[in-house]
């Protein structure tokens, strides 16, 4: 049998634990949100645009200064392409080297930036010749007229839509709920038509293996403090960010105020 004393001296270590340690209250205040941000890249267009080149790329990430860069990279591609830039200062692995944000900016700038690359992109090349197969399949087949036209229809609305803003790879306008929503004129269609066909080269279906390997990063660095950039194709971004609100642990950036300290 405890004693009243016994009792009365527990509660009293008990009341003095919780007071004295950052409490439970204020345990939040030590987890640490990490910041993520999306960047919606232009793949080949960086190469050529007037302002959104990979110059402009290069100053923006090092405005953003990031801990880690999750990349449009198939983890398996990845210690390739990193040897071979080791090597000789180039990417010889095939599917890196499309893109060149990574080529021309994100690869070189590891030299100048203490920030972590890690491969997240869900693609496979096996995934990518079967989608083509069956999207050429789709487009030659007479019983599926009506579904390619709705789905060629829906990008030339979708392209008529984004050229008639005036804002063709303004990267402001690339980073705006907008530009998602114009982006999903046609994405949307071609997603409801083929997306279970094309199995996992499908829309939905790949920007889930995407996603999947985004979230392993966040929770592996759940708060941790850390700035997390996405860099992925700009339709990407959309469903991402849509994904990402759900999160509570995280803090979303507007990209807006990097694009300010770029421009001004």
């Amino acid at each position: 049998m405890f004693s009243f004393k016994k009792i009365a001296l527990s509660l009293t270590m008990l009341i003095t634990i919780m007071s004295c340690n950052p409490c439970a209250e204020n345990n939040a205040d030590h987890k640490l949100k990490n910041e993520v941000l999306v960047l919606g890249a232009i793949h080949g267009g960086h190469l050529t645009d007037s302002i959104y080149n990979t110059a402009f790329l290069d100053k923006l990430i090092r405005a953003i200064k990031p801990d880690y860069i999750l990349a449009e990279i198939p983890p398996d591609r990845m210690e390739e392409a990193m040897e071979g830039f080791k090597r000789d200062d180039s990417i010889s692995e095939a599917r890196v080297r499309r893109f060149p944000e990574y080529v021309d900016v994100v690869f070189p700038l590891t030299k100048e930036m203490n920030f972590e690359i890690i491969p997240t992109a869900g693609w496979t090349q096996p995934m990518a010749q079967e989608r083509s197969q069956k999207l050429r399949a789709i487009r030659d087949d007479s019983t599926r007229t009506a579904d390619w036209e709705a789905y060629t229809l829906a990008n030339q609305q979708s392209d008529a839509a984004y050229k008639a803003t005036g804002k063709v790879n303004d990267p402001y306008f690339i980073h705006t709920h907008t530009y998602d929503s114009i982006q999903d004129i046609s994405l949307q269609v071609y997603n409801k038509l083929f997306n279970v066909e094309l199995g996992l080269g499908g829309w939905e279906n790949i920007n889930i293996a995407h996603y999947w390997n985004i979230e392993k990063a966040l929770e592996k660095h759940r708060y941790k403090g850390k700035r997390m950039l996405i860099i992925y194709g700009a339709g990407h971004k959309g469903w991402f960010l849509r994904q990402l609100r759900k999160r509570d642990d995280i803090e979303l950036m507007d990209m807006a105020p990097f694009l300010d300290e770029v421009t001004k």
